[in-house]
């Protein structure tokens, strides 16, 4: 089932498959006439570990380092770079060692151009990197490879601390922001639904619980001076200063203090932005996608509409803004997974990636 999806430049598509239990041969892949192709090619994705009989203990960090483990999030960057965000974790368990990471690839030669292994001080075992965003425009000076900005990424940990991680794309440096302050953890009592039926998992033999999940979608500014965030289970949308994520000396109190409510929502498991200033929020439980535009006549300083509402749209999860106005968006089912239904898959395949005209322009930070 695929979660990401990113957008080239020139209009190439890339899709994203995490090793969640299904039978992954490539974890990355680009859309090529309809159909998913292993991405750069099928040996980066073919994992050694999946074919053990235990994926989540395969220990080989040297194999873990050099191939895509459990790829959650696909991003192209303002210089049309694609950047592969690995969560390292595959069946959704501990992170194994070397696996969580950020891979360059460049999309002229279709080979990968540098490699950012993210250490377990911060993307320890019970990290999940989820979502990413870039700013080329900030960051420590480019080295030899001519690779230079900062790189966001959501932390949607459920057994860990769960919040921001920060990386330097040239030093390949990285720290952690927000970790468990109340905007990146789930509500309380929160109860997600999808086509009108409360979420739950409900494994065989254990109690049935509320489907929860934290701190996950992520967009920037249009200038780059703020992310807008949230976690899935939660009905609001934040943001917080990108200044302030990138500020290691601030502290954790004085960062928290810099988070700011702007505004409900329905629960999202995506988010984008455009140039013009609006974003663009998943809404699975209702099959929709919404927009969150500034306006001034509006009480709290901002509109909440709905810009597609369709029954096809089976948990809508990434949004990915081309540069010719289409706004793309994984359809996934996420909701139909065995894990959800007492371990009946009603998951119907195939899954869809859809597009709708926004008549809108990418953020572009470089």
């Amino acid at each position: 089932m695929p979660t990401g999806v990113t957008v080239s430049r020139t209009n190439r598509i890339f899709v994203n498959f995490p090793r969640w239990g299904d039978d992954v041969p490539f974890t990355v892949a680009e859309v090529i006439n309809g159909k998913a192709v292993p991405f750069p090619d099928p040996k980066i994705n073919d994992w050694p570990g999946r074919n053990t009989s235990d994926p989540t203990q395969y220990k080989d960090q040297g194999q873990n380092e050099s191939h895509f483990v459990s790829v959650q999030s696909v991003v192209v960057d303002p210089a049309n770079r694609l950047w592969v965000l690995d969560t390292g974790s595959p069946m959704l368990k501990n992170a194994l060692p070397g696996g969580p990471k950020l891979v360059a690839i460049d999309l002229a030669t279709n080979k990968v151009v540098k490699r950012i292994l993210l250490p377990s001080s911060v993307a320890g075992p019970t990290s999940y990197m989820n979502d990413v965003r870039f700013d080329l425009r900030i960051g420590s000076p480019a080295g030899p490879d001519g690779i230079h900005g900062i790189a966001y990424i959501t932390d949607s940990s459920e057994k860990g601390p769960t919040g921001f991680v920060v990386v330097d794309l040239a030093t390949g440096q990285s720290w952690r922001k927000l970790d468990d302050i109340d905007a990146v953890k789930p509500e309380l009592g929160f109860l997600m639904f999808a086509e009108g039926r409360p979420l739950y998992k409900t494994e065989p033999g254990k109690p049935a619980k509320p489907g929860i999940f934290a701190n996950d979608s992520l967009a920037i500014s249009a200038d780059g001076s703020k992310l807008f965030f949230c976690p899935v289970s939660s009905t609001k949308l934040y943001s917080v200063p990108t200044a302030a994520l990138r500020d290691k000396s601030l502290t954790a109190e004085a960062t928290a203090k810099q988070v700011a409510l702007v505004t409900g929502k329905e629960s999202s498991d995506g988010l984008e932005s455009d140039a013009g200033g609006n974003v663009y929020s998943t809404a699975p439980a209702s099959g929709s996608i919404l927009k969150i535009s500034p306006n001034s006549n509006f009480a709290g300083g901002v509109e909440v509409s709905t810009l597609v509402h369709d029954p096809r749209l089976l948990w809508p999860d990434t949004m990915s803004l081309s540069d010719d106005g289409y706004l793309y968006v994984t359809a996934n089912q996420l909701f139909n997974q065995p894990s959800m239904h007492n371990g009946k898959d009603l998951r119907q395949k195939p899954y869809t990636l859809f597009r709708v005209k926004v008549d809108a322009k990418p953020v572009r930070l470089q």
